[in-house]
């Protein structure tokens, strides 16, 4: 049996350190609940396993300049209980909050769910479509990067060497906008997604949409940026006929394959009708902030 080290840096720092002199066999744990039951499961055997948790502002969440700052090991349960976060971005949480059952909730990060690079990962159509960014840490200092651009195909991320999420930070939350996401799985619950989409609205005082973007999960091998989907509902008060032009460019956008759980023209026609309800529930919130 291969050894397994494990470490606890008490800053980020020192935290790439141990990731790039770990090597290809070294991974970051924040909730854990993707690496630990890869790990078990034997698809996955690290060297060694850096735990993030310790690291200051790894946990937590905490506003600045308007926005919010979300620390990388910090479960979905602690993101539903954080009421400022809850009404700035309803949509995010409960994107986050769809991820497992309650016990899962108790320690599933969005940072793991973003890194984990699931083209079903819930969390991600969200984030992406309230334009999140990640701060990166690694042997060379930090930067920051878009969510959509850590995933860059199924289980694999644009990550370096030694780098690791430190923190995804959600920008500043208008007064006349508001989110949504949907999904839809085979089950009641605790499944993953066949199709997500997520929907980010901006209104004009009028209720005119001023700004939009939709993202879609399941759908591509990473998460889509449906902008001519978006583009249709700005102008617009998310009317009818609008809705039905969106569902069209929605599908239009789509990429899916076909699997034991979806074929990929059911998922191309679902991604439509949650297109259309996803946008009317974030016309709803945002209208109601008018």
């Amino acid at each position: 049996m291969s050894q397994l080290d494990y470490l606890a840096p008490a800053s980020a720092e020192d935290a790439a350190k141990a990731l790039a002199a770990g090597g290809d066999t070294a991974r970051p744990l924040s909730g854990g609940t993707d690496l630990l039951v890869q790990l078990r499961a034997g698809r996955l055997k690290p060297g060694l396993i850096v735990d993030l948790k310790k690291i200051p502002g790894a946990i937590g969440i905490r506003e600045e300049a308007g926005g919010f700052v979300i620390g990388a090991a910090t479960s979905g349960a602690a993101l539903g209980e954080h009421a400022p976060l809850v009404r700035a971005w309803p949509g995010v949480v409960e994107a986050t909050n769809l991820i497992g059952s309650t016990q899962i909730q108790g320690r599933a990060s969005m940072a793991g769910n973003i890194c984990n690079a699931s083209p079903a990962a819930d969390s991600v159509p969200a984030l992406v479509a309230a334009r999140a960014t990640c701060v990166v840490v690694g042997p060379t200092g930090r930067r920051t990067v878009p969510v959509e651009e850590i995933p860059v195909g199924p289980g694999r991320t644009s990550l370096a060497p030694g780098e690791f999420v430190l923190e995804i930070r959600l920008p500043p939350r208008g007064f006349h906008a508001a989110d949504a996401y949907l999904r839809s799985i085979p089950r009641t619950e605790m499944d993953i997604a066949v199709v997500g989409v997520a929907v980010n609205l901006t209104l004009g005082v009028d209720g005119v949409i001023t700004d939009a973007r939709i993202a879609l999960g399941a759908v591509g091998p990473t998460v889509i940026v449906a902008r001519e989907a978006a583009a249709v509902l700005v102008g617009t008060r998310a009317e009818d006929d609008v809705l039905a032009r969106l569902d069209e460019a929605a599908r239009a956008v789509c990429r899916p394959i076909s699997d034991k759980r979806g074929t990929a023209e059911f998922r191309t026609k679902i991604t439509g009708v949650l297109a259309r309800r996803v946008a009317t529930i974030a016309y709803a919130r945002a209208k109601e902030r008018i």
